[in-house]
């Protein structure tokens, strides 16, 4: 009989067991084909979505504005390897790199330069090359060996117009303008397998999942670089699982779109990577040009590791104002660039090792913010309701980048002082916790014989405020009186006596400094002078030498008050009226303005209203716009010269002495002027500036220009004559029909050697004194005296 065994059936069999695993296999199945089919619908409706992002490019090509050019002139201090790198900077190769660029190329030996300018360039294609000598500029000769006078480089780009009302700035890079260092940095600490995976690093995504649901705060960070730019071109930053689904989504769909260097290019131009100003900060090209200064390919090991940190979070890690913080992060990123191969050990300490090379240059002089607004608005009245941002023009304009880093420094430091003064006015209510406000500031710097806006300051900060002072509509204060002077002048040219005058006006002729009251009108005016006592009878260069009010009010009263106001409003001045207060300035003007009135006296009568903007080209070259300045004679050449030579001994002698005694020694004329805000407007032979200190609310700011204005004018005019461009300061010189002669102080007439005390004053001629000085007697010798030998009269 066989033995029957018994086998005993697996557990899995039984019919209940069985069902369940076949109804959990059915859920499983369900779940997945639902998952997929989810995963599909949301694949496919974003991939619409994607594609709709992709039509456009990918970033708006904002309009870019540049400086002017720098001229290069033999005998200046400007060695090659300087000049290599402003071209460099401004976008021109090196011969034999490529790819070549379309700006231009330039080669470069021991004691030369060779420039090429290519078929985008600014300048007309002409050749160059300029010769050097221990740092000086030797010559410059064209491709036939000819020689030039002068020539021309490339404009540097100035900064990018803000992309709408989002205000924000990139300077947009391709892959291959991003040094390695800066690729396998990123790489390194954000996404180390980046180059392998298809977008998704699955281990990190499920270990940051279970961290999430751990603790419940979906804090956990598994983002690769093509997961981070889904986020930034299409998500919210809201933590939540919906919107991390819909990330891996999108990263599928962009890696099957684009290639690894695409995606990162892409990334590189949009990460966020902090702010300046009041504007957001894009990009690694911006980015670099913030912190360090430079082109983003001139980076360095440690200043790429620095921007690869930032990436994590920018305002925390800033390095402006959390170095420290900064260099943790930085020092990080390169050891992860040791564990990946990248660098070496001894590299990485190298780089350790580099305190941060931040640029200390700030917004508001390197990127010229209020200078920049100022020709955005003009842009938009001038080409009307085309969108110029967003077609990639390029704007060239008459800022020169030397003289506006020097503006804003010297705003910088000198406010501070104004504080000060300000912080003595308002002691009692420092004591008492009685808030009060400190005043504002603008400067503008032309040049005087073209209108060219080479510098413009429109406030002490313009994170803290972006209203431009440069254009606000101020009483002008004394530095309106040389107007009232010239109005003088132009009747001895016409041959007409002033009023109760035997004599042509003159810098010698009398005016009363009495008080006076005025009718004009139903009203009754009678001035004051501000600081310097009354007089009976002064000079009218003494006046302006000294800023009298009634003097230089009673002189405008014997010229005629509407004659003043018409030479004013000819000189750009507009609001002036024909009321014995135009004298002093009681009508408004903006200091960019005043700076524009101010050339009739430094060109030689000839006024040039101020520009900003000289020409408006595509993004590969082709003009759209020239612009040229409006340039009106409203002087005589020998007024200008007349009256900027009073103005003259204001600085030399008079009320503008404080630039004197700050150490700036140039050969200058100016004024100063104090009316509810302080003003400083002066001028050498290739530089004109005014400075403006006053209180947003309009209120006096109780400051005379000499003490508030005038330092910030010396300190800034000491600097900017110290540039190859401005060094070259000259004496001003008498046009013809003007006569330079000694003037005795003590009589007002003619001086010899006999006289102690004699200075040389300018005079039309014929209206000179004629008789020479009474010296005393006590400059005869004994018998001189004895014998009654020697002049002792006219």
């Amino acid at each position: 009989m066989a033995l029957k065994v018994k086998v005993k059936k697996p557990r899995w069999r039984h019919p209940l067991i069985y069902m369940s695993l076949l109804v959990a296999a059915g859920v499983f199945l369900s779940a997945m084909l639902g998952a997929l089919t989810v995963f599909s619908y949301y694949y496919f409706k974003y991939g619409d979505v994607v594609s709709a992002r992709f039509q456009e490019p990918v970033f708006v090509d904002t309009a870019k504005i540049y400086a002017a050019p720098r001229e290069v002139r033999p005998g200046q201090n400007l060695p090659i390897s300087l000049i290599a790198n402003e071209l460099r900077e401004a976008g021109y190769t090196l011969d034999g790199v490529t790819p070549v660029s379309q700006l231009g190329t330039f080669s470069q030996g021991g004691q030369s330069i060779t420039i090429r300018p290519g078929p985008q360039s600014y300048h007309a294609p002409d050749d160059a090359t300029i010769h050097d000598s221990d740092g000086v500029v030797d010559s410059i000769t064209d491709p036939l060996g000819r020689p030039l006078a002068s020539y021309e480089l490339e404009p540097l780009l100035v900064t990018g117009l803000s992309e709408s009302a989002d205000r924000i700035k990139r300077r947009l890079v391709t892959y291959d303008e991003l040094p390695p260092n800066l690729v396998n940095a990123v790489v390194a600490i954000e996404d180390r397998h980046f180059f392998e995976h298809g977008g998704i690093d699955y281990l990190r995504v499920l270990g940051s999942m279970r961290n999430d649901l751990s603790h419940g705060d979906f804090n956990q960070g598994a983002s690769t670089i093509t997961m981070q730019l889904a986020k930034l071109f299409f998500l919210t930053p809201e933590k939540t699982f919906k919107r991390k689904f819909l990330q891996v989504v999108i990263t599928f769909q962009l890696e099957h779109r684009f290639s690894k260097e695409q995606i990162f290019q892409m990334y590189a131009n949009e990460v966020p990577l902090g702010h300046r100003g009041t504007f957001d900060i894009d990009g690694f090209g911006e980015a670099s040009q913030v912190y360090f200064g430079k082109d983003v390919r001139q980076l360095s090991l440690d200043e790429c590791a620095l921007l690869a940190g930032l990436i994590q979070s920018p305002n925390y890690l800033g390095p402006f104002r959390h170095p420290e913080r900064a260099i943790d992060r930085r020092n990080m990123v390169l050891d992860a660039m040791v564990e990946t191969g990248a660098i070496t050990k001894d590299q990485a300490e190298a780089a350790k090792a580099q305190p941060l090379h931040l640029t200390r240059v700030g917004v508001d002089a390197s990127e010229a913010p209020y200078f920049v607004d100022i020709v955005r608005d003009r842009l938009t009245r001038r080409l009307g309701d085309r969108d110029f941002n967003r077609e990639g023009l390029r704007i060239y304009t008459s800022l020169d980048p030397d003289l506006q880093r020097i503006a804003a420094e010297s705003v910088s430091a000198m406010m501070p002082d104004v504080d000060k003064l300000v912080d003595r006015l308002h002691a009692r209510d420092r004591k008492l916790g009685i808030a009060y406000a400190y005043p504002q500031v603008a400067l503008v710097a032309l040049n005087p014989h073209t209108g060219q806006v080479l510098a413009l300051v429109g406030g002490r900060n313009y994170a803290e405020s972006q209203l431009d002072h440069a254009l606000a509509v101020r009483p002008t204060g004394s530095i309106f009186k040389p107007f009232v002077y010239a109005a003088a002048f132009n009747t001895a040219m016409e041959g007409v006596l002033l009023p109760g005058r035997t004599q042509l006006f003159s810098p010698l002729t009398m005016l009363s400094d009495e008080p006076t009251t005025y009718e004009f009108g139903n009203q009754i005016y009678a001035p004051r002078n501000l600081l310097s006592p009354y007089h009976q009878q002064v000079t009218a260069r003494f006046a302006l030498q000294e800023s009298l009010n009634n003097a230089t009010i009673g002189l405008a009263s014997l010229v005629g008050f509407d004659n003043v106001a018409a030479l004013a409003r000819n000189a750009g001045i507009v609001d002036a009226q024909g009321t014995p207060s135009v004298a002093i300035g009681s009508y408004g003007a903006s200091p960019l303005a005043m700076a524009g009135a101010y050339t009739v006296f430094a060109n030689h009568g000839l006024h040039i209203d101020p520009w900003l903007v000289a020409s408006v080209r595509s993004p590969n070259g082709d003009v759209i716009a020239d612009y040229s300045p409006i340039v009106k004679q409203v002087l005589d050449p020998r007024v200008a010269y007349l009256t900027t030579d009073m103005m003259e001994n204001v600085i030399d002698h008079g009320t503008g002495e404080k630039v004197r005694e700050m150490g700036f020694t140039a050969p200058a004329a100016g004024k100063t002027g104090t009316s509810h805000d302080a003003w400083f407007a002066g001028f050498t032979s290739n530089l004109l500036c005014v400075v403006w200190v006053g209180n947003d609310d309009y209120t006096d700011i109780k400051l005379e220009g000499a003490a508030a204005a005038a330092p910030i004018w010396a300190t800034f005019m000491k600097q900017a004559v110290q540039l190859p461009q401005y060094s070259d300061t000259q004496e001003f010189m008498p046009p013809d029909g003007v006569q330079l002669v000694d003037i005795d102080k003590g009589t007002n007439l003619l001086s010899d050697a006999a006289c102690p005390d004699g200075e040389q004053m300018a005079f039309l001629d014929g209206t000179a004194p004629t008789g020479t000085c009474d010296h005393p007697l006590q400059h005869r010798n004994f018998l001189q005296k004895l014998f009654g030998l020697g002049k002792s009269g006219n």
